[in-house]
Order: structure tokens, then sequence, then C-alpha cells
């Protein structure tokens, strides 16, 4: 299948790049700005992973992410007729809740980066269900490993720590607080399981998680792994924080696709060799 990619430089775009090889697809990497007329190449699927995705930058300045989140994917669309769309979105859509995420999940986005991505995604469903393509939104949870470089990411900020690069980290409250994390690569693979299954006039959500754990947790793996400690300013707890998130992955599950390599200690151990290749 010749699947366009856009962000295909990107952290998860060149892995997704190279997953789509494995499988036997052939990927095509488009440069093109998302606010511009979009052309879509002879392809018979889109991966569309390019954005803005950085949460607190959004609340500084929303305009710009959605002018690029919603009116770029719906530049997008608009010139797209019959092939199949994965869109990649985030788990930042979802209302806090101590349960385990389901697709069918409440959602209820918390920054304006959120916000674009839930609008984002109501663009896509909506087109699938008109026939014009088929859909796959795929939720990512906290991405990581890899050779990650976006160090407001904890595992990739606490890896870089204990290699001695940057003043440390601040961890708000007792890190109790618990996440779900998914190696970069699983992702990928998520991507191509999704691709494989769409079919045009319908549009499927699915989690992309790996393993939940504490921040804490992550600390004391990140220190496991590199013999090294992590230098950690306390700070007193936001009450506004999420306590948990955990995902629910069996939709995806059903298809064939796992996490495997998603454990906390490779997805550390990973981004610790990356750092140092």
């Amino acid at each position: 299948m010749r699947v366009l990619v856009t962000g295909a430089t990107g952290y998860v775009g060149r892995v997704v790049v190279r997953e789509l090889r494995i499988h036997g697809h052939e990927p095509v990497v488009s440069h093109q700005r998302l606010m511009e007329p979009f052309q879509v190449p002879d392809a018979d699927a889109v991966i569309h992973l390019a954005g803005l995705a950085r949460v607190r930058e959004s609340f500084q300045d929303p305009l710009a992410y959605w002018e690029t989140n919603v009116a770029g994917t719906l530049n997008l669309l608009k010139a797209l007729r019959g092939q199949r769309f994965l869109f990649a979105s985030t788990a930042g859509v979802y209302r806090p809740a101590d349960a385990t995420l389901t697709e069918e999940s409440v959602r209820e986005p918390s920054s304006p980066y959120a916000a674009t991505k839930a609008a984002a995604e109501d663009l896509v469903a909506w087109a699938a269900r008109s026939g014009q393509i088929g859909a796959a939104t795929l939720r990512l949870f906290n991405v990581a490993g890899g050779g990650d470089t976006d160090t407001t990411r904890v595992i990739t900020r606490a890896v870089a720590t204990a290699a001695g690069q940057g003043p440390g980290m601040e961890v708000y409250g007792d890190g109790s607080a618990v996440r779900e994390f998914v190696h970069v690569r699983d992702v990928a693979a998520a991507f191509v399981t999704a691709l494989e299954t769409c079919e045009v006039g319908e549009s499927t959500v699915y989690n992309v998680g790996g393993t939940s754990a504490s921040v804490r947790e992550v600390l004391e793996t990140v220190e496991e792994v590199t013999g090294r400690p992590v230098d950690v300013t306390w700070r007193p707890a936001n009450p506004d924080e999420v306590k948990v998130q955990r995902a629910d992955t069996s939709r995806l599950r059903a298809l064939g696709w796992a996490p495997a390599h998603s454990s906390l200690k490779e997805i550390v151990s990973d981004q610790w060799a990356a750092l140092h290749r």
C-alpha cells in the first residue's frame, strides 16, 4: 500500500515510516505545509502525524494550535477521496478518571492542545461517515523510548537528568501519580495494524497504551537502568493534576496488536541507549 505520511521526519513519524517498510508498504514523505492547499500524491492511505503537540505551549498560543491542528487537518481532508486516513490523537481528550479509560470514556479536554485534537477527531469521523474516507483515530498515551528529545516528557527528562544533561527535574507531589506509557515502536506497529483493517465509510477509535507506572517508579527504574541518581526537586502537589491514567487497549489488541516493547524497564533502557548512540 502506498501511504502518505505527514510529520514523517518527527519523533513518531520516523519510526512509522520504518515500520511501514518492514510490512511491505511504500511510505511517501510529505513536506507540504498544512496551512496551504494540500496536494495528495497517488496514495492509498494517509497517516496524519504532523501538528503542534506541547500542552503548556498551547495555553500561551491557543490560536496557533487551532490553526495548525484543526484547520490544517481540514485542509488535508479536503484533498482526499476514497483513501484510508489514520489520525494521531491524544489521551488528553479524555475526562480524568480513576477508572481505566476505554474509547467510550467521556471526552473533556483540559488544554487547548487536547481541544484541538478532539475537534480534529470529529472532522475525521464525520468525513468517514459521509463515505469520503475510511478513518482510524489513534489516541496515544505517553509515548517514550527510541531516542525521544522532548524533555517535557517525564521519562525523557529523567533519563537526560541521569545523563547530566540539564539542571535536573521538578516533580509535583509525592510521585504517586500514575501514567500510561507506550514505546514508540509499539505506537508505529499500532498505526500499521489499524491501517490494514481500515475501511472506507467506517471510523474507529483506538487507545494506544502499554504499561502504567507512577512517577516515582519511573525515577527508580531510571536510576536502576543507568546506575546514576536522578536529581529531583520536589514541589507541592498541583490540586488539578490527574492522579491516575490507565488505558484499555483491548479494541486494538483484538486486531492482533500487542505492546511488545513497552515494559517500563525496556522503555528506559532503550532511551538510555539511544542517548549514547
